[in-house]
């Protein structure tokens, strides 16, 4: 029998995201890191014991008493690394497509509750060289949280603890402080990555009525009803965007005085707008809400593993096809609700629902489903090339559960490139290549632009 002393109780919100996951909805984070040459399963499976796996969670399965009781972590009895880190291969030729078959299949599988809840695959035969695929359930940890860990596998991250864990040696440090600069590095790209970011703090200083915020997600109506929207199925598909350089988003949002975060979120609004236009929808004058999640940590605060961020609702004005018209539009919104503590009420929220019985929890979730058609979350990566095990990572991109919607798009920012990863229902959206075809359109136009007024 388990030592009861060794359990560690679920958070109401970290028990929230475990209770939505279902075989048509798996609530999983998967990231894919590219590699232009082969890395040797050996190395890989080291690395894994010696920089992942000092993280207890990675270790720790999680347990649900029978009747109302709270879930909780102890470490698993029988944890064996080789049930959780696998060394498969691309069919065919190993061409990009294959490559997304793959994500595809394993973006529409749940995890093994009876185990430690990630698993992990070193892909052989991508091109010249490997992908490391990456799946960890949402209730270890929000994707910032996730990010640090995994970053903290990386050859930086390992030689970063170690300075400072012989600079440091006369005092104890927990293995996420020891990846501390690595965290740094996230936290540096903040401020001109992901602008939404918003803390409790400064908003309580602000005074607003919290009152008006809640009133604004309870009383808010549902989505218009497009091929996004509808019952989903358990076959999901995945797809990502080209890189696109960070300094070219950042002139595009200087000639239109909007943020580089409200030129990407009005660039996915027009590839939105452009899809569902080629599956014949009149999208003039409409508008979809995206579901944003926002960080709540206090500022300067490093993760620790479970969920800290609150949800916001970011109206897409799809229908608008002038590109300046249309950002003008996102930069009016998002900065109205900076000065908002809508993040904040949804939080609470969640975490009320997390203790609340399943039944209810998942009427809720529909609620907030029914309000929006996408979920856009960003994370950002480091400015510099990251390796593991001697080999630059030369690509790097995630995918974002979608909480019972149709569409997830996951924006990562690393080494001065921006890319997409798009996660679609099957049954609604089966073509999300064609999205990020839309959206580079769409960047297109905004980095032409950026150059016409910088010409000028």
């Amino acid at each position: 029998m388990s030592d009861r002393s060794a359990r560690t109780p679920f958070s109401n919100i970290d028990a929230y995201w475990l209770h939505i996951d279902e075989p048509v909805n798996p609530m999983v984070i998967t990231t894919l890191w590219g590699f232009d040459q082969p890395i040797a399963f050996d190395d890989l499976r080291r690395i894994v014991r010696e920089r992942l796996l000092v993280f207890e969670r990675f270790r720790q399965r999680m347990v649900e008493p029978r009747g109302d009781g709270r879930p909780y972590w102890e470490l698993a009895p029988d944890f064996e690394l080789s049930a959780h880190l696998h060394h498969i291969a691309l069919p065919g030729e190993g061409t990009q497509a294959d490559l997304r078959d793959l994500v595809s299949d394993l973006l529409s599988a749940t995890l093994d509750r009876a185990r430690p809840l990630w698993q992990m695959y070193l892909v052989d035969r991508c091109g010249t060289g490997c992908a490391l695929i990456m799946r960890l359930h949402h209730c270890l940890a929000d994707g910032m949280a996730l990010s640090h860990m995994l970053l903290g596998m990386t050859d930086e991250g390992a030689a970063r603890a170690a300075a400072r864990q012989r600079e440091n040696h006369h005092a104890p440090r927990s293995p996420l402080a020891l990846i501390s600069d690595v965290a740094r590095v996230a936290d540096h790209a903040l401020h001109e990555g992901w602008e939404l970011i918003s803390h409790p703090d400064q908003l309580l200083k602000l005074g607003l009525n919290s009152a008006g915020a809640a009133g604004k997600l309870v009383l808010m109506g549902p989505d218009p009803q497009t091929p996004l929207k509808g019952p989903l199925s358990a076959a999901k598909r995945a797809a990502w965007t080209g890189p696109v350089p960070l300094a070219d988003v950042k002139a595009a949002g200087k000639v239109t005085g909007a943020t580089i975060n409200d030129v990407l979120l009005a660039a996915v609004s027009g590839a939105l707008g452009r899809y569902l236009r080629g599956r014949g929808v009149n999208v003039s004058d409409m508008t979809i809400r995206a579901v944003v999640p926002v960080n709540l940590l206090p500022p300067g605060a490093l993760p620790d593993g479970g969920n800290h961020f609150g949800l916001i609702f970011v109206s897409l004005p799809i229908g608008v096809t002038d590109v300046v018209e249309r950002v003008a539009r996102i930069h009016a919104e998002t900065s109205a609700i900076k000065r908002s503590p809508e993040a904040v009420i949804a939080f609470g929220l969640m975490e009320a629902m997390g203790a609340a019985p399943v039944e209810v929890e998942r009427f809720g979730v529909d609620i907030f489903a029914a309000k929006a058609s996408v979920v856009i979350t960003n994370v950002p990566g480091p400015r510099e090339p990251y390796s593991l095990a001697g080999q630059t990572i030369r690509r790097a991109m995630f995918w974002v559960p979608t909480a019972r919607l149709g569409l997830g798009i996951s924006i990562l920012s690393y080494n001065g490139q921006v890319q997409l990863g798009i996660l679609a229902d099957a049954g609604l959206a089966p073509d999300p290549e064609r999205i990020a075809v839309a959206f580079h359109q769409e960047m297109d136009e905004y980095i032409a632009l950026a150059r016409q007024v910088g010409a000028a």
